[in-house]
């Protein structure tokens, strides 16, 4: 039997499966309300986290959830490895402060550790007893997640003070960004190692769609292929929802399969700029329509999306981004039913 996830690995290859497979991001801005959880409970209880994350698998069948038992601290793994000022709250995910904003500063610190910094280490943990209880059902966890190296770098050392050194400290900045790309190959391989089979990551930075094409090719793109090559084999999926068409043509050397992007530019747009080189993941509007709209409303923008971009295969559809709070379980359901009743014209 054909599964969900056969079908989404078939379309992250390039074909077209007997059916379009339907995947979600879903993190801790949605969970803890769509189950109406405090959001430090569903940090704090790993029964509850799990109990959660296994629940959508009998209640959207049809799905593939991404990354999936997703251990996440809101963005704040990867900045906590490197010093950043964490604060929690009970009804959305931690928000992170920067702490030195002197680009010479970081261009002077080393790799963080995996198992060692920040809240790494318990992310680690949580995963391999996450892994155990599901090898006793016969399931795993297929993928894990990062986030990339610009995001990271912003919310160290502020977005403003980064986008400044490219700028004027262009060395300097090259150095931290190379700093944090070993840190992140470091942390995808040490979640990897804590599962039975895996076969993909998820890199998320939106950070990279804020800067010029120039900029772009000489302190981002080097960084992207490094991730995305130490990873080859696995299906490799990169988020970004920020509006940077002018960066789509490039993407597609930066050696990912599957492109998660934003609803505000016309994903018959991005199929022509991006060809049959990567697979497409998107791109019904999560807030406006997604949130705020009728299941019919939404199954309407999923009928377009798949007309657009599903014929010929490589297409997966979704949200434009991650599932945004408060987004009602029939949006999802509605989506489903699109995919499993669409055909081509």
């Amino acid at each position: 039997m054909t599964t969900p996830w056969d079908r989404f690995k078939q379309a992250a290859r390039l074909q077209e499966p007997d059916q379009a497979p339907v995947a979600f991001i879903v993190d801790s801005p949605w969970l803890p309300g769509y189950v109406g959880l405090d959001t430090l409970d569903f940090y704090l209880l790993p029964d509850a986290w799990f109990n959660i994350h296994r629940g959508l698998i009998d209640r959207f069948p049809d799905a593939v959830w991404v990354p999936g038992f997703w251990v996440e601290y809101g963005m704040a793994a990867e900045p906590s490895a490197f010093g950043a000022q964490i604060q929690f709250h009970h009804n959305r995910p931690p928000s992170i402060e920067a702490v030195i904003t002197d680009v010479n500063h970081w261009a002077a610190v080393k790799p963080a550790d995996p198992r060692r910094d920040g809240f790494m280490p318990l992310t680690l943990q949580l995963y391999r007893h996450a892994e155990a209880k599901l090898q006793a059902e016969g399931l795993n966890i297929k993928m894990v997640a990062a986030r990339g190296p610009m995001v990271t770098a912003g919310y160290l050392m502020g977005i403003n003070d980064l986008m400044m050194s490219l700028i004027l400290q262009p060395a300097e900045i090259s150095r931290f960004l190379e700093t944090l790309t070993t840190t992140i190959i470091d942390w995808l391989h040490a979640q990897l190692e804590t599962l039975r089979a895996p076969e993909g990551i998820l890199l998320l930075d939106d950070i990279v769609g804020m800067v010029s094409l120039e900029h772009y090719n000489e302190f981002v793109a080097p960084h992207l292929r490094r991730i995305f090559d130490a990873f080859d084999g696995l299906i490799r999926i990169y988020h970004n929802d920020t509006p940077c068409r002018h960066l789509y043509a490039a993407f597609t050397e930066a050696n990912f399969d599957v492109f998660n992007f934003t609803h505000k530019v016309d994903i018959a747009e991005v199929k022509r700029t991006m060809g049959h080189r990567v697979a497409l993941m998107g791109n019904v509007p999560p807030l406006d329509v997604a949130v705020r709209e009728s299941p019919a409303v939404v199954a309407e923008h999923a009928r377009t999306c798949l007309d657009k971009a599903a014929p010929g295969g490589g297409f997966i559809l979704s949200v434009g981004g991650g599932v945004s709070g408060e987004t009602p379980a029939e949006s999802l359901d509605a989506m489903l039913a699109a995919a499993r009743d669409w055909s081509p014209a």
